[in-house]
């Protein structure tokens, strides 16, 4: 996939609204709801871009509600949505879609992009924050900001795409791996201080998934379904060096401004052990082709699973909804093994007393 973001300048633009909480809490203050990141929080952006990366045509969407291709990379819902779904908010729309005018920019907006890495060159610059001014005024504006819930999901595309992609990538003959992950890391550093200026103050940041253990890295590189072992290597670097640097930001702002998901536990909890979930494969994508269906793209020529629920994974690269909802669980509830410092359920109730 293309790179076709840059994240950076997507953080020039934001703001929010209040709402009830269902799920959750019959009480608390809601807030709108940002979403940054790549094809694994893209909620339908790339349908409005040059691109080969969009799922936009069957058999993606398969299991959403209209049962129809939405342009997210799922059988269903993502992240995001089941995120919304359990706060009882209303579903952010892409900001790209036409359809975001008026009282539905309060709600929030969804900026990821599929093939969106931390360190892209170009991209859109999106004037949201004016957008939202001119309904609300800016000192509203302001206020709504601050009290935003921001996702933001990065990092695999910078070594799936940027560094291992094609041998002796233009970044692999720059750094070697143990160099690359800390530049990596400084470069997000400044995406996350620039951000947190425009002044959300909820930003949870997660990490990458066990990038060598999905069925588009397995087809190229494992003979008895082993991960591959350099992206293994890649994401055993990087995450750890991701939360000491959330740690170090938090530190300096003396307030826990980010919260770190560890998304890597979450998947390989299932990916270990996935009859315990109620999986009967971790290895085999639903839709695809050639070994564990993972060569290429999901099609309406791919092979295609008959019970996406039995699967870890949708497609070569990207969970399905029932593993989606297993992560979002965790983000709501899940231990200071998974959500650091504190889960989201927790989040919330702080901020509703503050």
């Amino acid at each position: 996939m293309a790179n076709l973001v840059q994240i950076s300048r997507f953080c020039g633009v934001f703001l929010l609204v209040l709402m009830i909480f269902g799920n959750l809490s019959t009480c608390a203050e809601a807030r709108a709801f940002f979403v940054f990141g790549d094809s694994l929080v893209d909620n339908g952006n790339n349908n409005y871009l040059a691109t080969t990366a969009r799922a936009d045509a069957p058999p993606y969407g398969i299991d959403y509600p209209t049962h129809r291709p939405t342009g997210r990379f799922s059988n269903g819902l993502n992240i995001p949505d089941l995120i919304s779904e359990e706060m009882g908010w209303e579903a952010t729309l892409p900001y790209l879609n036409p359809e975001l005018t008026g009282q539905k920019l309060l709600v929030g907006a969804n900026f990821a992009s599929a093939g969106v890495g931390v360190l892209n060159d170009t991209g859109f610059q999106f004037q949201y924050q004016e957008r939202v001014s001119a309904l609300i005024g800016e000192e509203e504006t302001q206020k709504l900001v601050k009290e935003s819930l921001v996702l933001m999901t990065l990092g695999g595309n910078d070594f799936v795409n940027n560094y291992y992609l094609v041998p002796y990538s233009v970044r692999s003959r720059q750094f070697p791996l143990p160099k690359y992950v800390p530049y990596v890391i400084s470069e997000y550093k400044k995406v996350l201080q620039r951000l947190h200026e425009l002044g959300p103050r909820r930003i949870i940041v997660t990490g990458t998934g066990p990038l060598g253990c999905v069925p588009a890295e397995l087809a190229l590189h494992s003979t008895n379904g082993e991960c591959a072992e350099e992206l293994q290597k890649a994401a055993a670097l990087f995450n750890p060096q991701l939360v000491q640097m959330l740690n170090d930001l938090n530190q300096q702002l003396g307030s826990n401004v980010f919260i770190a998901a560890n998304t890597n536990q979450m998947h390989m909890d299932f990916i270990s052990n996935p009859q315990a979930f109620g999986f009967t494969t971790s290895k085999i994508a639903c839709c695809g082709q050639g070994p564990y269906n993972g060569l290429g793209l999901c099609t309406p020529f791919s092979n295609l699973c008959p019970n996406r629920d039995l699967y870890v994974f949708w497609d070569p690269f990207h969970p399905s909804e029932r593993a989606n909802k297993l992560i979002v669980q965790q983000i709501l509830a899940g231990s200071t093994a998974y959500m650091h410092p504190m889960n989201l359920s927790t989040i919330m109730a702080l901020d509703s007393r503050s």
